[in-house]
């Protein structure tokens, strides 16, 4: 399976959209590197279609992202009377498609999320679609597709372009949750539920014991995991995300230091400067100082 990576912000936005009833023996145009995804989804019949060298059947239910920057061809003409939605859409930011066996069971980028573990505000995310897929939700997927169609004619204004994003926005979440079914990635799971918890119970003490009580993996299990996907141990993890949470009070409130430190799961207010200290080059004072009026 290829699957199609975008890297956000900046979002894939949408182009156009459209919608053809073709009868039997019409084919899919021959077209070379148009610039632009072309997504296809199939409600009644079968679509025929070749991209480089890799043939395609997208039957009733299924959707096909063909690509901006390869040859698409027909491999044979319709069968039935078939029904073909399409959208166009494209990206400003950077894409790239990957083989599922390159995912290495792990949805995002390692560099990511070791930068995600270093930022926890304002990162970039991956979204990653199949390219060929069997949908999981099709009638909403046809919905949103006629809503995109019926919004066509008012698109030169702004609140309906952003009506249009939106639902392209929808439609690429039903396509990651076709492939969230099919790949099994199990040391991405471990430590995404690790993160979780540990954002949901910064303020707690946490032991490494307790979050594998709490998510039912042994400790040095998911130490391992969130070492392979974050770049850091579960309390390296939980430590920084605690200094992150500091920073939100230190710029948005006049709260004394040690009740910030106490406020964000910190026992003693000299640990919470040596640990923001170690993380941000500059203790939580001067930090605050940076943001106030001069």
């Amino acid at each position: 399976m290829t699957i199609l990576q975008f890297t956000a912000p900046p979002l894939p936005y949408y182009i156009s959209t459209g919608f053809s009833m073709a009868q039997i023996g019409r084919k899919h145009p021959e077209r070379y590197q148009i610039g632009e995804f072309d997504l296809l989804v199939v409600n009644k019949g079968c679509l025929y279609v070749g991209e480089e060298d890799k043939h395609y059947e997208v039957s009733e239910g299924h959707a096909l992202v063909l690509r901006p920057d390869l040859h698409h061809y027909p491999t044979e003409g319709n069968r039935t009377e078939t029904g073909t939605f399409w959208l166009h859409f494209q990206t400003q930011g950077s894409w790239r498609a990957i083989e599922q066996r390159d995912l290495h069971t792990s949805y995002s980028d390692p560099e990511e999320r070791t930068q995600e573990s270093n930022n926890f505000r304002g990162q970039a995310f991956t979204i990653q679609i199949p390219q060929f897929t069997k949908l999981l939700q099709p009638a909403k997927v046809y919905e949103s597709l006629q809503q995109l169609q019926a919004l066509e004619k008012d698109s030169h204004q702004n609140w309906v372009r952003w009506k249009q994003q939106t639902i392209l926005q929808e439609i690429l979440g039903q396509l990651s949750a076709s492939l969230e079914s099919q790949v099994v990635k199990p040391s991405a799971a471990v430590a995404d539920q690790a993160a979780s918890y540990l954002r949901l119970h910064y303020r707690d003490s946490v032991t490494a014991q307790e979050l594998g009580e709490a998510i039912n993996f042994h400790p040095v299990y998911i130490a391992r995991c969130m070492q392979k996907e974050f770049g850091c141990s579960p309390m390296d993890y939980l430590l920084r995300y605690r200094v992150e949470r500091a920073k939100l009070l230190l710029l948005q409130t006049d709260l004394p230091v040690a009740y910030i430190a106490e406020e964000v799961g910190f026992n003693h207010a000299a640990y919470f400067t040596s640990c923001f200290s170690k993380y941000e080059g500059i203790t939580p004072r001067t930090y605050r100082q940076q943001f106030a009026k001069k």
